[in-house]
């Protein structure tokens, strides 16, 4: 099975070949220094004080991220000029950065990136403003191949990833979209692969076509008799992908939805209701 999603969200701006700085860090190539207004340290970039002031060898409790809007002063690599931010140098007149957004405080060389500031998602972003929305519920930038239709989840991407709990609405990792609406770290979803996981963390939906794998079952389970004792039981399941009830023949390898056919359900107690209101958290394989 693939597990090559389409990446449908944009990133954060990051430096994408270190090998050609003259100025800047790891993060960004860019003439500009910051000074941090929540610890007064001066640093290349947000990125770099975000790592020097979570490391182990802080106390937890002086632990910090930078207020990135709250920047008020930078120093020029250049002349080493303070100065409040602006996009060139009051002192030497260099440009501090080809890329600059006053809104973020943000400054960087390497334009091929197609850095935008979405006012609604109040950051910068890459990818070019052309190539996305700005979704209005899910609180999150999109590609336009998602514009029509795509699957709205209240503020999407305002959470932690449900994988390795990075917040993921500022991370500089790539994010794709699953079919349900949940987001979630690229590589995160290709290392669930690799351990079979094969749902949503968060909804427990299918995230693949998953048909084949269904098919498959449908051969096992035909070649696996149940003993007499537990021919005739049988037992109420919850599909994950419809959320539909069914009442069908107990079997020890999975239970097949009698809605969509999908094997992603899980065995429940009493006689159901309707409709299933609450969140399933568990796969039956």
């Amino acid at each position: 099975m693939e597990f090559e999603p389409h990446l449908l969200l944009p990133s954060l701006p990051q430096s994408s070949d270190s090998s050609i700085q003259h100025f800047g860090c790891k993060h960004y190539r860019r003439r500009c220094k910051i000074r941090a207004p929540c610890c007064n340290g001066i640093f290349d970039c947000r990125h770099c004080h975000n790592e020097a002031k979570n490391s182990e060898d802080i106390n937890p409790i002086d632990r910090h991220d930078i207020p990135r809007h709250d920047i008020m002063k930078v120093i020029c690599s250049s002349c080493e000029t303070e100065q409040d931010v602006q996009q060139y140098c009051i002192n030497c007149g260099i440009c501090m950065g080809k890329y600059f957004c006053a809104t973020c405080k943000f400054f960087d060389d390497d334009t091929s990136k197609n850095q935008y500031h979405c006012d609604e998602c109040g950051i910068c972003r890459t990818g070019g403003k052309d190539n996305f929305f700005h979704c209005k519920k899910c609180g999150c930038c999109y590609s336009n191949v998602m514009k029509e239709g795509h699957q709205c989840v209240e503020r999407a991407m305002h959470h932690n990833c449900p994988v390795c709990i990075e917040y993921l609405f500022d991370t500089l990792k790539d994010i794709t979209v699953l079919h349900c609406g949940h987001t979630i770290h690229l590589e995160c979803l290709r290392e669930m692969g690799k351990h079979c996981g094969y749902s949503c963390p968060v909804c427990s939906k299918s995230i693949y076509d998953m048909s084949s794998t269904w098919k498959k079952l449908d051969r096992v389970i035909a070649s696996t008799q149940m003993p007499e004792a537990y021919k005739d039981k049988m037992v109420w399941i919850l599909c994950n992908d419809c959320g539909v009830n069914s009442q069908v023949h107990f079997h020890v390898v999975a239970h097949k939805c009698q809605s969509c056919n999908s094997y992603n359900t899980r065995q429940i107690q009493g006689i159901p209701t309707t409709a299933c209101t609450s969140s399933v958290t568990e796969v039956v394989k």
